[in-house]
């Protein structure tokens, strides 16, 4: 039974990879923070299954700054595997707190590298990073050989930490790999995401709730694939013989309105969009009721463009290709926030 370490293993990519690796058969240790109220909603049906939790499944205290508790559950675990997925990762949030975003994600990748670099045995690491590495590119659709140019606290943060992979896998002769993933949605999608945040509106409008939300720009787009498809490229990637850095992505670019629009036609509504700029809203085509407007306050500082990867090398070397995107996705999406409902 190989062992994995999921760092992160309560969000949304840590929920599906646990799920994912425990079909595998693996033996799975995550690591969590300790608070004074839990947030483990996405794994508590792992939890309260006795016949994995305690068995195949568990859980162990440590935060990512604390490199002694993280030193000691690497060295007691001894994992073949490890998913470094933990970090603040919302791009906004990033320029509120721009330093514990780089204490999160680029100090605490150094001192995981840091750690299975001096275990007898070194575990094969797998990097969560970012598209938010290019920022604005030179080139679509984006690959390996597309220059790094972030444009936010978070984008520098996985630069630094996607390169310090490199350095270890060349210089230390580690496993290490690096997937630079495009956005990759969910129903278990933090609420403070616009996609769960739009699917949610969606549902709730369907169930009777009119009121009015407010989003950002309008024609921001974005490389949305489905995450539980993503998780499985993750372990595809420490599943090879020679360790690759490989963009993970759908290949195409939604744009945010029409994004909405798939949202709502799911769940049986159809848009009208009015007005342009700040005054935009998208309001019922039935009853004329207003459903969304833009506000300011949602605008980024500093808003990345054209950012659509290019999953060729991940195709021709992984066999994997993201099959969730655009309409598809937006389905999944309000229909799990209406079952929800029920």
């Amino acid at each position: 039974m190989k062992t994995a370490l999921i760092t992160g293993i309560t969000g949304q990519d840590g929920s599906y990879l646990g799920e994912f690796l425990l079909a595998k058969g693996y033996e799975v240790h995550g690591i969590v923070r300790r608070a004074s109220m839990f947030n483990r909603s996405r794994i508590e049906h792992l939890r309260a299954d006795p016949k994995v939790y305690g068995e195949r499944l568990f859980l162990h205290y440590a935060d990512l700054q604390d490199v002694t508790s993280l030193r000691r559950i690497f060295r007691d675990v001894a994992p073949v595997e490890v998913y470094h997925l933990a970090g603040q990762s919302h791009v906004g949030l990033s320029f509120a707190v721009p330093e514990s975003t780089l204490q999160e994600v680029s100090v605490s990748t150094l001192s995981i590298l840091e750690i299975c670099r001096d275990l007898p045995v070194s575990p094969r690491i797998y990097h969560a990073s970012s598209s938010e590495v290019f920022g604005i590119p030179d080139t679509v659709p984006q690959d390996l050989s597309t220059a790094f140019r972030p444009e936010n606290p978070y984008g520098c943060a996985k630069v630094f930490a996607t390169s310090m992979c490199r350095v270890y896998r060349r210089v230390h002769g580690l496993f290490v790999v690096s997937g630079i993933a495009y956005n990759h949605e969910s129903p278990r999608r933090g609420e403070n995401f616009v996609t769960r945040k739009i699917a949610s509106a969606a549902a709730r409008w369907h169930a009777g709730d009119h009121t009015p939300i407010e989003v950002g720009n309008l024609d921001a787009a974005r490389d949305w694939g489905y995450a539980p498809e993503y998780v499985e490229a993750f372990w595809k990637m420490l599943g090879r013989e020679n360790p690759e850095d490989f963009v993970l992505a759908t290949g195409e670019m939604t744009r945010l309105r029409d994004f909405i629009c798939h949202c709502f036609s799911a769940a049986g509504i159809d848009l009208n969009f009015e007005g342009q700029g700040l005054e935009e809203r998208a309001v019922d085509a039935e009853s004329g009721k207003e459903v969304l407007r833009v506000s300011e306050r949602f605008f980024r500082k500093v808003d990345t463009g054209n950012l659509v990867g290019d999953p060729s090398k991940a195709k021709e070397k992984l066999g994997w290709k993201a099959e969730t995107r655009g309409i598809r996705l937006a389905e999944v999406l309000v229909q799990a926030e209406i079952d929800a409902f029920v």
